[in-house]
């Protein structure tokens, strides 16, 4: 696998391998966000508590190591919730419990001494194209709609958004000041060092599967209560898991650091998080050392929802990433890449995060690539969960949301990687003008969402 730029720079403290069987009250599988934020709210609610957490490889080494660091108020598929007058309140409540979580998360990082560069600026949606405009008014209606107020999203006018971020082309912008800019390496390393401070035990280089009574390792059994499920994208390696998700890859860059006066060109001032109105998704941010870290979709599926290594480093959506980068801000041509990197994420049948519980097994994922400050709030729930606390957290609509499983092969991979080319094709014809109905009308139709 390939080893982001955030995670690359840093010096990661050894720990062991699990090498005997273990008793503990609680298993987790998985050293990323989830996990950690799991381990982190039932150690602080129950010091007592007996937690060990099992990583098949290192901490931060899935999507939470190497993400653009976007800590936003959102999750996949809230427009489509947020619109249906059926599944609205709930997802009201879920905006407002990850506001929340933004703030928390800024609260934990400065209480435990997490360095990670953590800078509420807000995102931006830029409309770069005028058929952006009202796509992205469209979702600030369906907000407004459901009681999310100005002071939680609010679509501003060219001169308005030129304030925030300044690409070549700008027609207005979405704006939520609900989202912080985060190095995702220092956040999630932290994060593990204070869950050991808590007396967590994390375990690397230990491979683990789920069974029943905890987790089976190839050099003992941890024998717990209850198990935690936080391996996201690696899910599809699991026994009976590979339809739950799919691994989608997304790719991204990071510059060298940039000049003040290429970044008076460019915009971010407070490090807003931004992205534009596109179909392909985009993301970027201004890094605490003055870098742009930038990053898109687009990358293939590959069959059988296969993972590895040679996947997180595809030229061509590489090449796609940088010309998108520079279009955007020309000021950015030229520059120097410091480093490029790519890893899977993962996507349910619905697009739909989701906390289950199983017996005495709970999985928490399916983020979509909004998972920073998703994953705190899974956290939090989870550990109501296994406490058996009657909380608002644990009656929101994610808690038991089952998406049916994906299509069995090939129609998986035909389905999503139409999507995906269907899916370039739609944006570069509304670039053109044009109107693709009939692509619109065919990608809806599709296995992808």
């Amino acid at each position: 696998m390939s080893v982001s730029f955030w995670m690359n720079r840093l010096q990661r403290p050894p720990r062991p391998r699990l090498d005997a069987d273990r008793d503990v009250d609680v298993c987790i599988l998985g050293a990323g966000y989830s996990g950690l934020w799991s381990a982190y709210f039932l150690a602080a609610a129950d010091p007592g508590l007996r937690i060990a957490v099992v990583e098949r490889e290192y901490v931060g080494f899935g999507a939470s190591g190497r993400n653009g660091g976007w800590a936003a108020a959102e999750l996949a598929g809230m427009d489509r919730m947020l619109a249906d007058p059926a599944t609205r309140p709930g997802m009201v409540r879920t905006f407002r419990q990850m506001t929340r979580a933004v703030t928390e998360m800024g609260e934990v990082v400065a209480g435990e001494g997490i360095d990670c560069g953590y800078a509420r600026g807000g995102t931006v949606v830029a409309a770069t194209r005028p058929h952006h405009v009202p796509y992205l008014q469209h979702s600030v209606a369906i907000a407004r709609d459901a009681g999310i107020g100005e002071e939680d999203v609010v679509w501003l006018d060219p001169a308005e958004a030129g304030r925030h971020v300044t690409p070549s082309r700008l027609f207005g912008a979405l704006y939520t000041p609900h989202c912080a800019a985060v190095d995702p390496a220092r956040l999630v390393l932290g994060l593990a060092a204070a869950v050991e401070r808590r007396g967590v035990a994390i375990y690397e280089q230990t491979p683990g599967t789920p069974v029943p009574g905890g987790v089976r390792t190839p050099l003992g059994m941890v024998r717990a209560a209850k198990v935690v499920q936080a391996v996201e994208a690696y899910r599809t390696a699991l026994p009976a898991q590979r339809r739950r998700v799919i691994p989608v890859y997304s790719l991204m860059v990071m510059t060298e650091p940039l000049p003040a006066e290429v970044w008076g060109r460019v915009g971010l001032a407070q490090r807003q998080t931004f992205s534009d109105g596109r179909h392909l998704i985009i993301y970027g941010q201004r890094t605490a050392d003055d870098r742009m870290a930038f990053g898109g979709r687009g990358a293939p599926y590959h069959f059988g929802s296969s993972i590895e290594p040679a996947f997180d480093l595809d030229p061509r959506t590489f090449a796609s990433i940088r010309k998108t980068m520079v279009d955007l801000f020309p000021a950015l041509a030229g520059v120097s890449i410091a480093g490029e990197w790519g890893g899977p994420l993962a996507i349910s049948r619905d697009w739909r995060p989701a906390i289950t519980v199983d017996g005495d097994r709970i999985t928490a994922g399916s983020y979509v690539g909004n998972g920073v400050a998703a994953a705190l709030l899974a956290g939090k729930t989870v550990r109501d969960l296994i406490r058996g606390d009657d909380t608002e957290l644990v009656h929101l609509p994610w808690v038991g949301h089952r998406a049916r499983r994906w299509e069995p092969e090939p129609l998986r991979w035909v389905g999503v990687n139409l999507g995906r080319k269907l899916t370039e094709s739609i944006d570069r014809a509304e670039d053109a003008g044009k109107r693709p109905r009939v692509r619109n009308a065919i990608f809806c139709r599709l296995p992808v969402g």
